[in-house]
């Protein structure tokens, strides 16, 4: 067994070779990849003034793959430089300002949660890959929706019909490719590994 595989790796960034640059480079292309997917934007007004985005399965993804640590590292880059004026929140938008602006808090909280569940193995099968997206969702949304309740004066439940319901069905779609691909990419890692050996 090669020195590289003495201590499993316990998400996929650490099959990456390197320390601190490869952390660094990791950590940019998270919030680069986030940024992207909100650019894949659907606005449903007047259902709701948050628009549909791919972002929530790059943030879930990302935090899976980074780890806790790497995983709030990226999507607080994401948050800062966005916050900063970067056109990269949802449909080229930017600021604390706009209405939306909870649920990218949130991201930085379901970083930390899917980062830490998936270095605990919780996207090593499809199941468990499922219920820690669904868990990286709920702190999303936990932040989100107040957020949206006082930027947007709306009472809760109307933010909760705004800010949720609208979601489901996407958030179900981004939850089962997950499922999909995280399983998968550590059945590839472990024939590589077997491989390897």
């Amino acid at each position: 067994m090669s020195d590289s595989y003495a201590v499993p790796p316990r998400v996929l960034a650490d099959l990456v070779p390197g320390a601190l640059a490869r952390d660094a480079v990791l950590v940019g292309l998270g919030a680069a990849l986030t940024g992207g997917a909100a650019q894949v934007a659907v606005s449903i007004e007047p259902i709701s003034p948050v628009p549909l985005t791919g972002q929530t399965l790059a943030v879930l993804l990302v935090g899976a793959a980074l780890g806790p640590a790497r995983g709030v590292a990226s999507m607080a880059l994401y948050l800062a430089v966005g916050a900063l004026g970067v056109p990269w929140f949802a449909g080229g938008t930017s600021g604390a300002g706009v209405v939306s602006f909870g649920y990218v808090i949130g991201f930085v909280l379901a970083g930390a949660v899917v980062g830490a569940l998936a270095r605990r193995g919780g996207d090593r099968t499809p199941l468990r890959t499922a219920g820690t997206m669904v868990l990286g969702n709920l702190c999303i949304y936990a932040i989100g929706v107040p957020y949206l309740a006082l930027a947007a004066h709306l009472p809760l439940t109307r933010a909760l019909a705004a800010g949720v319901v609208p979601f489901l069905v996407g958030d179900a779609l981004k939850v089962l490719l997950a499922t999909a691909l995280l399983p998968a990419a550590w059945a590839v890692v472990r024939r590589v590994q077997d491989n390897g050996r």
